[in-house]
């Protein structure tokens, strides 16, 4: 019988994974023997060379699979509009699911193709003057209709207190709606979630003493230095052991026997954005109650060489 995709990516993944523990185990022991530093460098090198290759040939999977893809998805939308034809009851449903389906793996491809780009450091950040509620609202706006059809209410209200300042727009709005995603996914019917930003003051104070009298780290913040961005649901909650790993690559939390759709990226790209533009970003939730995903962006935004730099320590966590 030909496997499924779902199948036929699991045991792709399974294979791939021995591969990877054997030579793991093949590189500890190598390691381990006579090896020199040279030796040991090397080995890395090699291993550092196919992971890029691994990560490289993923993204020009993805890629290739967006034109087909796009050409179904517009045929799709052609019998919707019943311009070749009217269509039964049926028919209709049956085009609905396909275009639910399409704009599934429309999302997973785009994921793929983000964590390549973030993962060869090609990534780039873009600070412009901006109005954060405005970006909100509209990211708000395209998900209304989603959170509608699965019976979820989700609200924001625009805070007059965050005034405009530079931010890269679109990879903030990138952002929440990975979170916005995650909440709808993970939110039964009936459930809420909230949308919401506030000034925040960043303690970044060193604690220890200095020989600088005027080291700005030892004085107290007068005003609000970043603004604090959350979401807020009333789904079923993460355990405080998954906290940490949950903005992981490929990382999905054990749900027993149920099944779970997504790539286990959607986090992992979130933590990786707001590191690049010198952001912070964590969960608030416990194992019973729902989760509040937050994160930081610097009213002040860290030059392109410190972004980069915080890209690239996103990417070695």
């Amino acid at each position: 019988m030909t496997p499924t995709p779902k199948n036929a990516l699991a045991s792709h993944n399974e294979s791939a994974s021995a591969k990877l523990e054997a030579e793991i185990t093949s590189s500890r022991s190598f390691v381990g023997s006579d090896a020199t530093l040279a030796d040991v460098q090397d080995q890395f090198e090699r291993l550092r060379e196919r992971y890029q290759r691994c990560t490289t040939s993923l993204a020009s999977a993805a890629h290739d699979l967006k034109t087909p893809l796009s050409i179904i998805s517009g045929y799709v939308d052609v019998l919707q509009g019943e311009k070749l034809g009217s269509l039964n009851n049926r028919q209709q449903e049956v085009l609905q699911d396909m275009a639910v389906s399409c704009k599934r793996l429309q999302s997973f491809i785009q994921d793929f193709l983000t964590y390549a780009v973030l993962e060869t450091g090609e990534m780039r950040m873009h600070f412009e003057q901006g109005d954060l509620n405005a970006s909100l609202s509209e990211v708000c706006g395209l998900w209304s209709p989603r959170f509608q059809e699965k019976g979820l209410a989700l609200y924001f209200l625009a805070n007059e207190k965050v005034s405009p300042f530079p931010f890269d727009a679109p990879k903030v709005q990138r952002i929440v709606s990975n979170l916005l995603d995650n909440a709808c996914k993970f939110t039964p019917a009936g459930g809420t979630v909230w949308l919401h930003a506030d000034p925040y003051t960043w303690e970044r104070r060193a604690t220890q003493p200095t020989k600088f009298p005027n080291d700005r780290r030892q004085r107290a913040l007068a005003v609000p230095n970043a603004v604090k961005v959350s979401v807020a649901d009333t789904g079923p909650g993460i355990a405080a052991e998954f906290h940490s790993e949950v903005f992981d690559d490929f990382f999905r939390i054990p749900q027993g026997n149920a099944e779970v759709e997504g790539t286990g990226l959607g986090l992992a790209i979130v933590r990786r954005f707001v590191h690049a533009f010198g952001g912070k970003v964590w969960v608030e939730s416990d194992a019973t109650a729902g989760c509040k995903f937050s994160f930081l962006i610097p009213l002040t935004p860290a030059s392109a060489l410190d972004a980069n730099r915080n890209l690239n320590r996103g990417q070695s966590k």
